[in-house]
């Protein structure tokens, strides 16, 4: 069994009427969406859909037009940035520190910055600190790359290395925009099943944004389909992963495959039926499902 982190209730997170703008562009209209505590749920869609855009507006970093986003019963927008940090912890799709790269940084150094919403900048790092620090490093395997320069890592070193810095901050609430980003296809599944493992056994909440819908469903307990900025479906990975419902949002014919007990879906080929432009797919599909369940990896 791997082991964890200290383990913290999960929480729940809710959005009402979220409508969201990026500049002079609207990106989310109107999105209602609850992720239940404990759960791992895996956002899905078409690029530019507003995946990562719904991610960090669940972390706080946007603000929405309108609409709000609860942690529990407390409104998000009430919590005090540092407070949010203890409880929710955010890797962006493109991780980085505020200022850039961190030149100059070592990986140990780079993970605990995570615990900066339990120290404080400049912070003294007490005794759960270097814990938590060293935990996450194992998580992640780095544990002989930790004097290693953050810029001398490889891609996908360094990916594994931000997310051990989320994963210190030990918050109710996990998000992740694509995880997988620069990783082989061994670490692609390691991470996420020691992260699943992580979510069993300290009932973290889980949201994470996939490109790959075959490990969303095997690794998640709900998966949520979006089509242009809004959400179209929601429900266990079983009936998510339905051909018909698939072709409406990715514009791409697929064939179910039911492997050791878990749905996985292939694109058809173009020369076995060819692939549909999305603009003349004209009917959403209706919000159904439910909120849960389903499969773990």
């Amino acid at each position: 069994m791997t082991e964890s982190l200290t383990p913290a209730a999960g929480a729940s997170l809710r959005a009402e009427g979220l409508n969201v703008a990026v500049g002079a562009r609207n990106v989310l209209t109107q999105v209602d969406v609850t992720f239940a505590a404990g759960r791992v749920s895996a956002l899905c869609g078409p690029n530019g859909c507003g995946k990562s855009t719904l991610l960090r507006t669940l972390g706080g970093l946007l603000k929405p037009v309108s609409g709000r986003v609860w942690l529990d019963d407390t409104p998000l927008d009430s919590l005090r940035a540092r407070e949010r940090a203890r409880r929710i912890a955010l890797l962006a799709q493109t991780p980085g520190m505020p200022f850039g790269m961190p030149f100059g940084m070592t990986v140990a150094e780079l993970v605990a910055c995570g615990r900066y919403s339990h120290t404080g900048m400049g912070g003294r790092l007490g005794e759960r600190d270097n814990l938590a620090i060293e935990r996450a490093l194992h998580l992640m395997e780095l544990d002989t790359l930790c004097t290693r320069d953050v810029t001398a890592l490889s891609g996908g070193e360094r990916q594994r290395a931000f997310i051990a810095m989320a994963l210190a901050q030990e918050g109710n609430v996990l998000l992740l925009d694509e995880p997988t980003t620069y990783l082989d296809v061994r670490h692609q599944i390691d991470i996420l099943a020691r992260i699943r493992e992580l979510n069993r056994e300290t009932g973290m909440t889980v949201v994470w944004v996939l490109h790959d819908l075959n490990q969303a469903a095997a690794f998640s307990d709900a998966m949520l389909l979006m089509r242009d900025g809004k959400l179209v479906f929601s429900g266990t990975p079983d009936e998510t992963m339905d051909p018909d419902r698939l072709m409406a949002v990715f514009a791409t014919p697929m064939q179910r495959i039911d492997f050791q007990g878990l749905p996985m879906c292939l694109p058809v080929l173009s020369g076995q039926g060819g692939v549909r432009d999305i603009r003349d797919i004209r009917e959403p599909v209706e919000v159904g499902g439910s909120n849960g369940g389903g499969h773990g990896g």
